[in-house]
């Protein structure tokens, strides 16, 4: 219903100087979708409260409102055309006295939860990139067309969004950041079994899919007026430290559903861990922090394990925040299993010896499009040491790439097999005795496969055809002189 309308404004965007990248794309479609879903939003509680014979006070005054300055309206409700802001106009007064007033609300709000706050801190990390009054009218124009009111209007420009989103992370090692492939990420979910009930946390959300999918799985079924209560205010933490994500997570998980997501703009490795307390903690964590990063001395200075790896500190961190008996699912590289320095295995060892790491699951090359790493997937239950490591290696039976990308039945029997620790031709129990207990070393080797041979580098490959060649002339000679004879 809604995709062409999606096609239009990137068409705009393509269109206009001051957007180059598919992450500029995602941003500036991100403040015009808040503000239209703000407006509908509000002109929803306005009906519902005089249905009622209540007044509603609006969030925005009149002046700042969807449908005074982006889309006026005639009498019968088509657009005027004759009255809005365009060319120079608009953009001055997006920029002089949109962003400026909508930013106010971070200072105006009671509180961080409410959707006042939400709308200060998104119109404080986010600029307005349109350079041209007139695409941006026109962009207001496409936006205006869509409705926010149904829940099947939501799902079907959820879907849309997620799919820019994807965009974004196939087109660079920046927005890659912010995405994770929404079959693993259902698949985790499908292992960890995240309950009603149950507060779950992501500390580098990104574009909030874990979440995101989390909410869509606790859903199904009928849901009582408690529960669904609980879903939207007390079930979902995200954390996300840059502001083009932040951003793109709250209106993520808007359109799943979410009103006011409890989404912090932190950088979640700045929190000293020696404060964390029980009511701090969560039941469920499903994350896929970022790794290849460094961060300075001084943030290491809260953790046990020194390390400048940005995947290794939150690791710590996961674990120190997750509840006794509370379990988590969380991506990695692969070279976490096996890194031969001091933190490395510190690390191994605290996780074996504080929690359960029941299951491994072994990701192929192009499970992240554009990583260029290889990552598995770290399933644990804090409370108590290891005792059997499950191991499954993933193989699609293809290359995996943008045309080729994992899909959901690709991780079907992974979540079948697990569920008994099932031991077939990719999947293997491993006794934590059998573990080297100096170094902790938890690689990823297929008892029911051959190892394959190291690669031998170019040099050693002429040696080789050279000697191959020299034998095969010897014997040619003397099955040639046996001839002679």
């Amino acid at each position: 219903m809604f995709e062409q309308t999606f096609k239009n404004i990137d068409d705009v965007l393509w269109k206009e100087a001051g957007c180059t990248t598919e992450l500029d794309y995602t941003e500036q479609t991100s403040w015009l979708l808040f503000l239209k879903y703000l407006d509908d939003l509000e002109h929803e509680k306005a009906l519902e409260a005089g249905l009622l014979g209540k007044s509603y006070s609006f969030i925005l005054d009149q002046e700042y409102r969807w449908s005074a300055w982006a889309a006026p309206k005639k009498q019968d409700g088509t657009l005027d055309h004759d009255n809005p802001l365009v060319g120079d106009d608009l953009i001055d007064y997006v920029n002089r006295k949109l962003f400026p007033y909508l930013q106010g609300f971070k200072q105006r709000a009671s509180s961080p939860n409410t959707i006042e706050y939400k709308i200060g801190e998104i119109f404080s990390e986010i600029k307005n990139k349109f350079q041209s009054g007139y695409s941006l009218r026109d962009a207001l124009e496409y936006v205006d067309e869509l409705r926010f009111c149904s829940q099947q209007e939501k799902h079907e420009l959820s879907h849309l969004y997620e799919a820019k989103i994807k965009n974004m992370g196939n087109a660079g090692r920046n927005g890659g950041e912010y995405y994770t492939p929404r079959p693993l990420i259902r698949a985790m979910i499908q292992v960890v079994k995240p309950q009603i009930g149950e507060r779950i946390y992501d500390g580098a959300c990104g574009s909030a899919g874990f979440l995101c999918e989390s909410y869509d799985y606790l859903r199904q079924g009928k849901l009582t007026t408690k529960q669904l209560q609980q879903l939207q205010t007390e079930t979902f933490t995200g954390k996300e430290k840059k502001s083009l994500a932040y951003v793109i997570a709250i209106m993520n998980m808007i359109l799943h559903g979410i009103d006011a997501p409890n989404i912090i703009h932190t950088n979640t490795l700045t929190e000293n861990l020696s404060n964390i307390q029980d009511k701090n903690r969560f039941d469920v964590i499903l994350a896929n922090p970022p790794f290849g990063g460094k961060e300075r001395k001084e943030i290491q200075q809260s953790f046990t394990i020194k390390t400048g790896e940005t995947a290794f500190l939150f690791l710590q961190h996961f674990i120190k925040i997750l509840k006794v008996g509370g379990r988590a699912g969380v991506v990695i590289k692969n070279t976490f299993l096996s890194n031969s320095d001091n933190a490395s295995r510190a690390l191994r060892q605290e996780l074996l010896t504080t929690c359960n790491l029941h299951t491994i699951l072994d990701c192929p090359s192009g499970t992240f499009i554009g990583a260029g790493v290889k990552t598995v997937v770290l399933f644990f239950e804090k409370g108590m040491p290891t005792q059997k490591i499950w191991y499954y290696q993933l193989d699609p039976g293809r290359n995996l790439g943008k045309t080729t990308a994992l899909n959901d039945d690709d991780l079907r029997e992974f979540v079948e097999l697990q569920a008994t620790f099932a031991e077939t031709e990719k999947s293997w129990l491993v006794d934590i005795a059998d573990i080297d207990q100096e170094t902790f070393d938890l690689s990823v080797r297929n008892p029911n496969k051959a190892e394959e041979s190291p690669l031998l580098d170019p040099q050693e490959i002429i040696d080789e055809i050279t000697a191959l060649d020299a034998e095969s002339a010897e014997i040619l000679a003397g099955i040639g002189g046996m001839v002679c004879r």
